[in-house]
């Protein structure tokens, strides 16, 4: 006979703490720490023990009791349902606070290496309508709401919006969207009404069936928008599309081809895959170009459906500008370069930086795991009339070998700007091995950059660290970390 669980306590006139990874808060109860979504420092709340582990419990909030006064009034109808911004309820410039010390507890908890003071984080100067592009899923299994349950009553269940976190075939249907340009909403609220209205079926994930199933929304400085609608047509068991599955999708298309004149992109395709990645299907052009562009400075980067760029394109520029900075500026101790050197660009995607900082080298050597970023990457050297880049495709570890090296010439200096897992133990290697001057490292998760530091700390000295804001209203941050090559002499006065 199983053991009757205890039930978990209520806890009341509980005082925020701290926040916490992941946008959550925390406070500590006898020996635990708690975590607690969408609160802020200095609320006092009742809050509901979930779930109870050794060293940490998660909870939920049933009553405020009191606001801090270190709050904000989240400007978003869907904050705290739909997940994506759970800081809109902490003023910005506390954001920013917290994401420094994020920074800095991650470096050195986890790095465990000798730091310099960590730079003045570097804030967004668009707090809203920062992003330049938006995914956005179509389902007939609506989320709803506790309220929404609790009433009885019925509700449409299709919906176009965004994920769940924690429910992944349930979606939030997004009425309005601070992080983009209006336009996006409109756009996007028109798909969903013209579908309705026309019957359409949506996607259901369980069941893999249903008509309308994903609509990705970008536009560019360059004042052009990109929309690509992906349908998922019927098919008979031949895999041949039955009735008029396509032209359903073209009258759609036509609609908002007519109505939107400021799209100059306007792609579709059909996906009969398990999940929504795109990387690996064809997109078919209805109207415009298979592109548009971005600018930064004197450069023009052409981005596809499959393109990757930042999603911030002004905090782009002020990231970029960082790495640029630490690759060449001059380091006390180190020999000058006695030409433009060499550089490796790690993780390069479509060659954004390697495009950026091609001026100021001899040559850049970009290397990506996808086939498809690198091909942009070619492309936006050649509309650039760059010549002094190269790029290769495939996985890190297995390209940047010693024998690469051999052939390319040793880096003087690498840019490294890997996924949020970090880089290889073998890529860290054979950078160890392949022993540049200098090493900028660009991170979007501090953790996974902390431990890296750590594997390099016996042969390289972190000398800069600079976080670059690029999410407002997310935990998310960016880090870019200068270092450089510890020599004999550093070594033996160590």
């Amino acid at each position: 006979m199983s053991r009757k669980k205890k039930p978990l306590p209520l806890l009341e006139n509980i005082k925020i703490e701290s926040c916490a990874a992941e946008g959550k808060s925390l406070f500590h109860w006898n020996d635990l720490v708690v975590f607690i979504p969408y609160c802020v420092p200095g609320d006092i709340v009742d809050v509901q023990i979930k779930r109870k582990k050794h060293s940490y419990a998660e909870g939920e909030v049933v009553r405020f009791v009191q606001y801090s006064e270190t709050r904000s009034v989240p400007r978003c109808q869907h904050f705290g349902i739909c997940g994506g911004c759970k800081w809109q309820n902490l003023p910005y410039e506390e954001q920013l606070k917290m994401k420094q010390q994020q920074v800095t507890d991650q470096l050195s908890r986890i790095g465990k290496i000798p730091l310099p003071p960590t730079r003045t984080i570097l804030g967004s100067e668009k707090q809203w309508a920062y992003r330049n592009k938006l995914d956005f899923g179509a389902s007939n299994r609506r989320y709803l709401t506790k309220e929404e349950i609790q009433s009885g009553s019925e509700f449409q269940r299709d919906a176009l919006g965004l994920h769940i976190t924690g429910a992944f075939d349930k979606i939030l249907p997004i009425t309005k969207c601070h992080l983009m340009d209006d336009l996006h909403n409109q756009i996007r609220n028109d798909i969903f009404s013209y579908a309705v209205e026309h019957g359409f079926s949506f996607f259901d994930l369980r069941a893999q069936t249903g008509f309308l199933r994903d609509v990705i929304i970008r536009n560019s400085n360059s004042g052009e928008w990109m929309v690509i609608v992906m349908f998922h047509y019927n098919r008979d068991e031949n895999g041949v599309i039955l009735g008029s599955e396509e032209e359903k999708a073209k009258n759609m298309l036509q609609y908002i081809a007519d109505k939107y004149h400021q799209i100059s992109s306007l792609l579709y395709l059909d996906n009969q895959k398990c999940n929504d990645t795109i990387g690996d299907q064809d997109i078919l052009v209805f109207k415009g170009n298979d592109h548009i562009i971005e600018q930064m400075e004197d450069l023009k980067f052409k981005v596809g459906p499959k393109s990757f760029y930042q999603t911030n394109t002004e905090q782009a520029h002020i990231l970029y500008s960082v790495v640029r900075d630490f690759a060449f500026k001059p380091i006390e101790g180190e020999q000058a370069f006695e030409d433009k050197p060499l550089v490796y660009d790690l993780y390069t995607g479509t060659g954004t930086i390697a495009c950026f900082v091609s001026k100021r080298a001899k040559q850049v050597i970009g290397i990506e795991y996808v086939p498809e970023a690198i091909q942009d990457a070619k492309v936006n050297a050649s509309i650039n009339n760059i010549h002094n880049t190269l790029f290769y495709a495939g996985d890190m570890k297995d390209v940047l070998t010693d024998d690469f090296v051999k052939e390319h010439g040793q880096p003087d200096i690498i840019i490294t700007d890997p996924p949020r897992a970090g880089m290889h133990p073998d890529v860290i290697n054979t950078i160890i091995e392949t022993a540049p001057k200098r090493i900028v490292y660009v991170s979007c998760n501090p953790a996974t950059q902390a431990r890296d530091l750590q594997l390099l700390g016996n042969h390289y000295q972190v000398l800069e660290v600079q976080p670059v804001d690029m999410f407002p209203h997310t935990p998310h941050v960016e880090n870019v970390v200068l270092l450089k090559k510890i020599t004999k002499t550093e070594v033996t006065e160590q």
